[in-house]
C-alpha cells in the first residue's frame, strides 16, 4: 500500500511498464471497480480509446461534455458510435442558471471579446460539468497526446490531478498522429468527418477552425487569442505536482 497518492501514481507507472493499453485498462478496473471513467470529445484519440473500452467490454463509464455549441458532425459521430458499439455515452450539460446569467450579462458570443469571457464560458460549459462527471471516480482516462502541445510532452502516462482529486491516465500519450489514424482505419472506427477537412483539434463550433498547412496543431482552437492562453481549463495542470494521500489504496 502506497503511503501517498504520488507514490501510488509512481507505482502504477512501474507496474504498467511494458503493458498494452488493454492490459493496463484491465488492471485499473480490477483495482478500482466502478471508479474508472473516460471523457470523450469524439476526437480521433478518443474514438480509439472508446473502441478499446467497448470492444473489450471493460466496466468503464464513458461520458462527454455537451456544451450546446458543438458541430453537427460531432453529434453525428456521437450517434454513430452509440450505434456501432450498442452503447449510450452519457452527456453532461452546463448548469442552465449559470449559462443563462452569463449570456444575459455578456451576450452569446462574448468569448470573442476578451480572454476572461472566453475562460468564463469554458468554465461554465466544460469545467463545471466535468467536475460533476468525475465525482466519485478514482481514475480519469483522457485522450491527451504529447503532440497536442509542448507542455504535454513532459507528462507521464499517469499523474495526479490535484483539482479533481484523482489519477489521470493518458493511454495514447506517446502515439503519433499517424499511428492514431492507422488504428482508426484498420478497425473501421467511426470518426468526426471534420478531420478530413483540416480540423485537427475539434471543440465548440464558434471556437474551432481548420488549420492551414504548416500551422501548429492547436492553431485552429481559439485562433483569435495568443497561443499561450489556449487552454479551456480541463487540463490546467499538465505536469506532475505534489499530491495528497487521497487515493492511496
Amino acid at each position: 500500500m502506497a503511503s501517498s497518492a504520488q507514490e501510488h501514481v509512481s507505482q502504477l507507472i512501474q507496474e504498467t511498464e511494458g503493458l498494452t493499453i488493454d492490459q493496463t485498462l484491465a488492471l485499473l478496473v480490477s483495482r478500482y471497480p466502478g471508479e474508472v471513467t473516460f471523457s470523450s470529445s469524439f476526437s480521433f484519440e478518443d474514438q480509439v480509446i472508446s473502441h478499446q473500452i467497448l470492444e473489450n467490454n471493460f466496466p468503464i463509464s464513458i461520458f462527454t461534455l455537451d456544451t450546446g455549441r458543438l458541430f453537427p458532425e460531432t453529434y453525428s459521430v456521437w450517434s454513430r458510435t452509440n450505434e456501432a458499439y450498442n452503447t449510450r455515452i452519457k452527456a453532461y450539460y452546463p448548469n442552465n442558471e449559470q449559462l443563462e446569467e452569463f449570456i444575459h450579462n455578456t451576450g452569446p458570443n462574448s468569448f470573442y471579446e476578451s480572454t476572461q469571457n472566453r475562460k468564463d464560458c469554458c468554465h461554465i460549459r466544460k469545467v463545471e460539468p466535468l467536475k460533476r462527471a468525475l465525482k466519485g471516480n478514482a481514475v480519469w482516462i483522457t485522450g491527451l497526446r504529447a503532440e497536442h502541445s509542448p507542455g504535454r510532452g513532459i507528462l507521464p502516462k499517469f499523474e495526479w490531478d490535484e483539482g479533481n482529486q484523482l489519477i489521470k491516465f493518458h493511454p495514447l500519450l506517446y502515439w503519433t498522429t499517424e499511428e492514431v489514424m492507422a488504428f482508426i482505419k484498420q478497425n473501421n472506427i467511426p470518426y468526426n468527418k471534420l478531420h478530413d477537412k483540416g480540423f485537427i483539434s475539434i471543440g465548440c463550433a464558434p471556437c474551432t477552425r481548420a488549420i492551414q498547412p504548416g500551422e501548429d496543431f492547436r492553431a485552429g482552437r481559439w485562433w483569435w487569442e495568443d497561443s499561450s492562453k489556449k487552454e479551456c481549463g480541463l487540463h490546467v495542470s499538465e505536469s506532475p505536482a505534489p499530491v495528497a494521500p487521497e487515493l492511496a489504496k
